[in-house]
């Protein structure tokens, strides 16, 4: 009985050390976000993106369609172009020309009216990285954490990681625990005349393009409304007039 005992107590061992040394960290997650998305070499040769395509807004009168330009450049530029007819709200044409040029952002909007960007929206695109917020997270002084559990997002299970940087709020991203792909991040920003509210950025399709894979179709949602991008072309290191990212005089 007692060796029953001790061999059940040794076999109790190996298992707990199987189980620990199967846990993964967050680091080594990101690491194989990176290596499933192309790899860091192929990452780290992309100095600038455009991507442009059509977007389909969804509103209790039915779906409006549109058009969306990206454009994006290292360490972190971002512009988003966004053009739609609201004539059958009443509303005329949609111009939305939002842009950060890695210190300050600025949003021309028809509707809202032109701004400065500011607080929690500003602090969440200071956050951004491209060609990906994964590679260079910590040089911007963010800490990320690992939910000590995985989560159902649909049907699929998900590590989740929360990514805290120096002020803002946090941000959460969901990584398929198989393909080790991005499938969901979660952004909280307070908005002008709308106040604080919670977005869901939702990538639908990849397209592999320089060696990395690029998400094509893109679901937004938020308590509003929920867009949809799908992107017809996508180009790397194009010729890029960095003002493009910089408020207009």
């Amino acid at each position: 009985m007692r060796t029953l005992i001790q061999r059940f107590a040794a076999a109790a061992v190996v298992l707990a050390f199987a189980h620990t040394a199967a846990a993964q960290t967050a680091d080594e997650i990101i690491e194989k976000s990176i290596a499933a998305m192309g790899g860091r070499a192929a990452h780290e040769k992309l100095k600038n993106r455009v991507a442009t395509g059509e977007l389909s807004i969804g509103t209790p009168v039915g779906d409006i369609a549109g058009t969306v330009e990206m454009y994006a450049a290292a360490p972190n530029k971002q512009r988003t172009v966004i053009k739609a007819d609201l004539s059958n709200l009443g509303a005329g044409q949609l111009l939305i020309d939002q842009r950060f040029d890695g210190t300050t952002g600025y949003a021309m909007d028809s509707m809202q009216g032109n701004r400065e960007i500011t607080g929690s929206q500003l602090e969440n695109m200071k956050a951004q990285g491209f060609p990906s917020p994964f590679l260079n997270y910590k040089q911007s002084g963010i800490s990320v954490k690992l939910a000590a559990a995985k989560e159902k997002v649909g049907d699929k299970e998900a590590y989740l990681l929360t990514f805290e940087p120096p002020s803002g709020f946090p941000i959460k991203s969901y990584i398929d625990a198989t393909t080790f792909m991005p499938i969901r991040t979660v952004v909280r920003a307070e908005l002008p005349q709308v106040g604080e509210i919670e977005q869901w950025v939702e990538p639908l399709e990849f397209k592999e393009v320089d060696g990395v894979k690029v998400p094509v179709k893109v679901r937004l949602t938020n308590s509003m409304q929920t867009i949809t991008m799908t992107f017809t072309k996508v180009e790397h290191n194009v010729t890029l007039d960095e003002k493009m990212f910089v408020k207009p005089q």
